[in-house]
Order: C-alpha cells, then sequence, then structure tokens
C-alpha cells in the first residue's frame, strides 16, 4: 500500500534509510539495556523479579492479544463472521493491545538495565522512545488505511483507547 504512494526512487530511499538502515540501528538500539545490565554485575535485586513477572505478563498479553487476532481473522476467511474488524477480548479495551504490551516488554528490558546501571534515566532510553515513536507513527498510518476502507472505524476509535487498555468510552449518540 505504502508503495504504491511513492515514486520508485521514493520508494528506493525509504526502504534503504527506513527498512535497511533504521530498524537495524534500532535493533541494536533496544537491545543496549541488555549490554548495560552485563557491564554491571550485581547482586540480584527484588526489583529483577518485580521487572521479570512484568515481562512475563506482558509477553502473554502479547501472545493472547495476537490469538486473539488470528483467531477473528479466520473467522473473518470462513465467513463466520460479519465483523470488518476485532473489536472482543483485549480489543475491546484498545485498539492494538498486541502492539501495547510488545512495547511494554521492551520499556521492561530498558528498566532491567536502568536497574542494573543504578539510575533510572540511561542513555539506552533512545531506544524504547524510538520504539514507541516508530509503533505510534505506523500505527496512525495503518488506522488511516483501515478508516479509508471501514467509515464505521470512526466509532471503535471514539470508544476504544489506540493502544493502552482502558475501559471503553461510551458510543456517540445521533443527536435527536
Amino acid at each position: 500500500m505504502l508503495r504504491s504512494r511513492m515514486s520508485k526512487w521514493q520508494f528506493w530511499l525509504f526502504n534503504l534509510f527506513f527498512i535497511v538502515i533504521y530498524q537495524n540501528l534500532l535493533l541494536v538500539l533496544i537491545t543496549l539495556p541488555g549490554y548495560t545490565a552485563q557491564r554491571h554485575p550485581g547482586g540480584f535485586v527484588v526489583l529483577d523479579v518485580v521487572l521479570a513477572v512484568a515481562f512475563l505478563a506482558f509477553l502473554a498479553g502479547e501472545a493472547t492479544a495476537d490469538q486473539q487476532q488470528w483467531e477473528f481473522h479466520a473467522r473473518k476467511a470462513s465467513g463466520q463472521t460479519s465483523t470488518r474488524f476485532c473489536t472482543t477480548g483485549l480489543f475491546h479495551y484498545s485498539r492494538h493491545p498486541n502492539y501495547f504490551f510488545e512495547q511494554a516488554q521492551w520499556w521492561v528490558i530498558y528498566l532491567f538495565g536502568a536497574v542494573a546501571a543504578g539510575s533510572i534515566l540511561q542513555p539506552t532510553i533512545v531506544g524504547a522512545v524510538l520504539l514507541t515513536l516508530l509503533f505510534v507513527g505506523s500505527t496512525k498510518f495503518t488506522e488511516s488505511l483501515t478508516l479509508s476502507k471501514y467509515p464505521e472505524y470512526a466509532d471503535y476509535q471514539h470508544t476504544t483507547s489506540a493502544q493502552i487498555p482502558l475501559p471503553p468510552k461510551r458510543r456517540r449518540t445521533a443527536a435527536a
């Protein structure tokens, strides 16, 4: 879809700088907290256990959201549902719960490094911040595509948080 909006050379530049260079750099940046933790060996602290439990909870949340989305698309492909996008399960509370849980895992990894270094503010925060910005930007792009295909998606956007799972807002009502 994105490729059709660009000339051949624009897409080539996008591919080179965003896909090849930026995303590979981002992979290095989001894993640097592991290097920080390795460079600051210390005793195992209670906060390490808390972070490990949080990481596992976020991993379970992402796996659950991915499974719910997979099952929805399987039902949609087989004609078992007329709904055009998933709004049940975790998707009742967030339009992109899988994105939220994945980002949360990377923030926990950042915190592992920060705890090991003994300071919450570390230069390695750049990786988590850039990953979050990537998710926010790509979500806006994909949602614009979804909205162009399914006008009723606007109601879902109004009632449901974009990424952070929250209780849904009330539906809009027509003026009397």
